[in-house]
């Protein structure tokens, strides 16, 4: 087999690959950070928990980047790889609405870290120092520096003949070397999130001999043990991308060498995919090691969709009684607090 037949091969391997994986991706993320925004926002216990907040400022972060991802791999099927990859304005505003997502998603999930060490702090100002009020104004205040910092960033990105689309200024190439990839997006929430995971776990070790209602410390002890697990598996998804990235703009893959590019592209396509794993697993990690979570979803689906759902498609049963109704929230109230 010639080098020119192999590399060819690989290159539509690559594509072959970013295509349904995508998909396979997209419907997993669609479904899980949907779900977890009915569980989220639908349940009154979560309703004024500041970490609950985060989780959900995430799932509508990853909502996002699926639907514009899917969509540019929809329209490379349909155009081609040339006529998208060729474009300036593509290649700009892919890595802009790229790093958006990613820096708001990677940045809500040190939030959350942060949040719950607060919470279960036996400090009683450190636990009154956060409010879901403050959390609303840092999480507003960092989406505006995410969307100012990725357009910035994002109009340095160009297509060069042989190389496709890379940063085209010096003065950027260093800046995303030594500050973005491996601070910004990189080593600043991973330390983050880390430290502050294991700091909540430890403070809630011993939150039974704090003065607390027992829905309170169900729900410490639920969301610290889903904050340190999300965290973990984040770091080891992160971190392999990360440093390829960091690879790959100081040392971009000519075109004129077909079997290294075709390589590049395959490696690329792999752990993109890795990468892109961190935007859906947050709902399936949560279901699988929380009993408590699973239980919440069980009760979001059956009383709240599944009700309404029968209420809306059975219109012989529109009119129901006000006392009907009644006893219906009220064993809702119940369910959610022996949760």
């Amino acid at each position: 087999m010639s080098s020119s037949s192999l590399s060819d091969g690989i290159l539509n391997f690559a594509i072959q690959y970013s295509f349904y994986s995508g998909f396979i991706i997209f419907g997993f993320g669609v479904i899980g950070n949907a779900l977890n925004l009915l569980v989220f926002t639908q349940l009154k216990l979560f309703r004024t928990n500041r970490c609950a907040f985060y989780i959900t400022i995430e799932s509508i972060s990853n909502l996002v980047y699926f639907c514009f991802t899917i969509s540019v791999t929809i329209l490379t099927s349909i155009y081609g790889d040339a006529a998208i990859g060729g474009s300036n304005a593509w290649c700009k505003i892919k890595y802009i609405v790229g790093q958006i997502c990613g820096l708001t998603t990677f940045y809500m999930i040190s939030f959350s870290a942060v949040d719950q060490f607060f919470s279960t702090n036996y400090r009683l100002n450190l636990r009154q120092m956060c409010t879901l009020k403050l959390g609303r104004y840092f999480a507003f205040i960092f989406i505006c520096f995410a969307i100012i910092h990725s357009i910035t960033l994002g109009s340095f990105y160009d297509i060069q003949p042989t190389v496709g689309c890379v940063i085209s200024n010096y003065v950027a190439v260093q800046y995303s070397t030594f500050f973005f990839y491996p601070i910004l997006a990189g080593l600043l929430p991973i330390v983050i999130a880390s430290v502050f995971s294991m700091l909540a776990y430890h403070n809630v070790r011993h939150i039974v001999r704090r003065q607390l209602p027992i829905v309170r410390r169900k729900l410490d002890k639920q969301i610290t043990a889903m904050v340190l697990m999300r965290v973990i598996v984040f770091v080891c998804l992160l971190l392999p991308y990360i440093t390829y990235r960091i690879y790959v703009i100081n040392f971009p893959t000519s075109r004129s060498v077909p079997l290294a590019y075709a390589i590049s592209r395959l490696i690329q396509a792999i752990l993109l995919s890795i990468n892109n794993i961190n935007f859906i697993i947050n709902f399936y990690i949560f279901i699988i090691f929380s009993s408590r979570f699973r239980r919440q979803v069980k009760l979001v689906l059956v009383k709240e969709c599944w009700q309404r759902w029968k209420y809306w498609c059975c219109s012989i049963n529109n009119r129901i009684e006000p006392n009907n109704n009644i006893e219906g929230r009220n064993s809702q109230m119940e369910s959610e607090e022996n949760l």
